[in-house]
């Protein structure tokens, strides 16, 4: 009896340049597998928007395998922890009709993803089956990059140079699709459609925000296209003003997998067949925008202490942050009384998404002038990121915080209004996002309240004292 090979997709929902689908296919005809677990969702704070986002492109991906002649079975298992058990009883039943040689997989790099393929592991071996993982997230291997001590990098230039250093040698280069296979008739019991959040008991996210994320991998690819061609060579000088299409929005398909890392290096050096040749600053600048993301893929595998809620600093375990209900509740939604910070919050609230700028403007202004804890923070955006990505948020929120590794001096903290006065010199941004201050010139639309502190206006005061804030927060960090 013919023997198959079960490729088990998570956060790689494509067929091009995916690792562990190209090598399963190269010895056997492969059976698909999704794993949807919705009560792991809510433990891990995963935003609506981000899942629907997942479960689109999930359909999409079935279309793609069904023209390979490869079945896609999907199983819904509410917690990691059942998976094991789950598999092991998946490949047992299939075993009469269909029986499995291997499973593949590309390795997942949070604590609770390791744990779970472990024991998933252990659980195959006994049935003398084997999980068979490889690195598909991450241009270098986790656990491989080390310095001269054989410590991982703590520091993002030093980790940039070994980077650098390695990319000259070798460019790493991306897996074929597999080919058609032949076609495979399961039993009627394993034939899956996709849910949708409705079919969970979620709230359904809007037509209008789906709208403003179309799947596929065509338009993924399409999209990094766009901006290699297009706006690659001016992303230095425009990446950082949110009101212009400066960056490429590629995020959220990075995170779940329709574009790999590999691809987006390709599309980099493709002009120069592919050598690592860096022909002007935008291409450079968004190579370590990629290599950030990568370095904090690595911290995550190297100190699994920054995903449990930890800082990545252990002394500033001992920082006193404030517990201001009402602070927090006015930064979540968008009310303040500072411009650019609401703008950015009321963004995230309608689009699940916000321009990196404005990230860390608003962050920073949550943990600094209000001195409010930084996993608050950090949990909120997960909340509602369509890009939500455990490695990337942590280490974007530690290094706004000033706890994490490679992290702004704690004394070095934004000006929001003077963030946005260089960055949203019109006030362009500000406007598409705050109308009740869209009457408003360019001059007074950064601080509404600076000059006349009785205008009338529907917008709020500011809730704190940048002065007086920035001042506190430096105060509580000296403490240390």
């Amino acid at each position: 009896m013919r023997s198959y090979n079960l490729v088990w997709f998570r956060q790689d929902l494509r067929i091009s340049d995916h690792s562990a689908l190209w090598h399963a296919s190269q010895n056997a005809p492969c059976i698909g597998l999704v794993v949807l677990s919705p009560q792991q969702h809510l433990l891990h704070d995963d935003a609506s928007i981000k899942i629907d986002f997942y479960l689109r492109q999930l359909q999409a991906l079935k279309n793609q395998l069904a023209q390979l002649n490869i079945p896609l079975i999907i199983q819904t298992v509410p917690l990691w922890s059942d998976i094991p058990t789950a598999v092991s009883q998946l490949c047992t039943q299939l075993s009469t009709s269909h029986p499995i040689q291997n499973i593949y997989a590309n390795i997942e790099l949070g604590v609770n993803e390791l744990k779970r393929d472990l024991q998933l592991q252990q659980t195959l071996n006994k049935q003398g089956l084997d999980l068979i993982l490889y690195h598909d997230r991450t241009l270098f291997p986790v656990g491989s990059v080390r310095n001269q001590s054989m410590k991982p990098y703590q520091i993002f230039s030093a980790f940039k140079k070994y980077a650098y250093q390695q990319l000259s040698l070798a460019i790493p280069r991306c897996f074929p699709s597999p080919k058609p296979q032949i076609a495979i008739k399961l039993p009627s019991e394993y034939e899956s459609t996709v849910p949708n959040l409705e079919t969970w008991g979620w709230a359904a996210v809007p037509q209008k925000q789906q709208n403003l994320w179309a799947v596929t991998e065509q338009h993924a690819q399409q999209l990094l296209d766009d901006f290699v061609h297009q706006h690659m060579q001016d992303y230095q000088q425009q990446r950082d003003f949110p009101a212009r299409s400066g960056t490429s929005r590629l995020s959220a398909y990075l995170n779940c997998g329709v574009l790999s890392i590999r691809q987006c290096l390709a599309a980099v050096f493709a002009s120069s067949q592919g050598h690592f040749h860096l022909e002007n600053i935008g291409q450079q600048t968004w190579l370590d925008e990629l290599l950030w993301r990568e370095f904090y893929q690595h911290i995550l595998f190297d100190y699994p202490k920054v995903s449990q809620h930890q800082p990545f600093k252990d002394q500033t375990a001992k920082i006193v942050w404030c517990n201001d209900p009402a602070g927090l509740a006015a930064w979540q939604q968008g009310q303040t009384g500072i411009p650019i910070v609401d703008a950015g919050m009321r963004q995230l609230l309608h689009t699940g998404w916000m321009h990196n700028r404005v990230r860390m403007i608003t962050a920073m202004f949550l943990c600094k002038n209000l001195l409010i804890d930084w996993r608050l923070g950090e949990q909120w955006f997960m909340q509602h990121l369509i890009d939500g990505d455990l490695a990337a948020n942590n280490g974007g929120w530690q290094w706004c915080a000033s706890t994490g590794t490679d992290a702004v001096p704690y004394f070095r903290i934004f000006n929001p209004v003077s963030q946005s006065q260089k960055f949203d010199p019109q006030g362009d941004y500000i406007r598409s996002w705050l109308p009740e201050l869209a009457h408003l010139d360019a001059k007074h639309i950064h601080e509404p309240y600076a000059k006349n502190p009785n205008l009338k206006l529907n917008y709020p005061q500011p809730i704190v004292d940048l002065k007086q804030s920035r001042l506190r927060a430096i105060e509580a960090f000296k403490q240390l």
